[in-house]
């Protein structure tokens, strides 16, 4: 085996044996390395003028592994966290090339030592009702199309599903009628039921009947018939975004994503009185401490704490130094 050969055999053996025998990793997982894997071979293709194939594990240092990360923010706008996902991966990758073949185990090592990045944490962003109510206006349903992205905003916004979890319904997850609700595979290898209420229910009901799929076929399909990817939802969510402006001016300062969709949710569950332990349970998350960004990112909900507090009779008073050298610093 010549060392060109060695990065397209292990990439497959890192897919196949790791991921897949050894892990039993998620179709998520899977997913989330496989796309971190194509950008990384794509960006190769362009810098180095070499395809997939002839790619060298020595083509991969760290000084090229850095210049591809510095790619994803400035060029392909991805934030800090979607930066360090794909870190992540490439680290996996290299733990198991350092495995199987320790000759490449200084560059593995090397690599593996390269830091996340860090970044400031801001409070989420969601929906307030107008500006859902807006952007469910916006889609044209005189067309297919235009239907299937009102139903598809109506189910994220009312279920809070994640993108994966919404691209992977297949027909058969639907249950309508009495009890109605959606099950999914989530985060973690968890499946979970989440209920509908009747207007989702009623839309994905009249969906359903005009695609006349089986069951095994995507519940919001692209014009091929396949699933939706995760760039097609985005750009769909972001499209009727800035068509609702028109209607809803305060959503021209806010990006909106699938997961702001997702913490809309959150928010409309938390406003309504819904136990933070409901809404973990809701949303999938592995800790009921996950839904304390929800707590931090409402105003109102922290007027509301200081409302119940009581005022101070204390008066301010002006601090006067007792001190000449004291007064002469604070006069600088």
């Amino acid at each position: 085996m010549t060392p060109a050969a060695d990065f397209p055999r292990l990439l497959a053996a890192f897919f196949s044996d790791r991921l897949m025998q050894q892990r039993q990793a998620s179709p998520h997982t899977i997913a989330s390395y496989r796309d971190t894997f194509r950008l990384l071979v794509q960006y190769a293709l362009r810098e180095l003028r070499k395809p997939p194939a002839a790619l060298e594990l020595g083509d991969l240092d760290t000084a090229f592994l850095g210049a591809f990360l510095n790619h994803l923010e400035s060029e392909r706008g991805n934030d800090a966290r979607t930066r360090n996902t794909r870190l992540a991966a490439i680290r996996s990758f290299f733990a198991y090339v350092a495995l199987q073949e320790p000759r490449h185990a200084a560059v593995a090592q090397r690599i593996q030592a390269m830091p996340s990045k860090r970044y400031t944490r801001r409070p989420v962003d969601f929906l307030t009702r107008d500006e859902i109510e807006a952007l469910l206006q916006a889609p044209d349903t005189r067309t297919r199309a235009g239907r299937r992205d009102r139903t598809l905003l109506l189910v994220a916004a009312q279920t809070g599903l994640r993108a994966s979890e919404l691209l992977s319904l297949r027909c058969k997850d639907v249950q309508l009628g009495p009890g109605a609700h959606l099950r999914c595979l989530g985060k973690g290898r968890k499946q979970r039921c989440t209920p509908l209420r009747q207007d989702a229910a009623a839309a994905l009901q009249a969906w359903l009947d005009e695609c006349h799929s089986g069951p095994d076929a995507p519940v919001f399909p692209n014009r091929r018939g396949g699933p939706l990817s995760h760039d097609g939802l985005a750009y769909l969510v972001a499209k009727h975004a800035d068509s609702a402006q028109r209607a809803c001016p305060s959503l021209a300062g806010k990006r909106v994503t699938p997961h702001v969709l997702r913490h809309t949710t959150a928010m409309e569950l938390l406003h309504n009185g819904v136990d933070r332990a409901v809404i973990a349970l809701w949303l999938g998350h592995e800790s009921v401490e996950t839904t304390y960004i929800y707590l931090h990112a409402d105003l109102k909900l922290k007027e509301a704490a200081l409302a119940k507090t009581t005022p101070t009779e204390a008066t301010a008073s002006r601090y006067r130094p007792d001190d000449e050298v004291l007064a002469f610093l604070n006069s600088l």
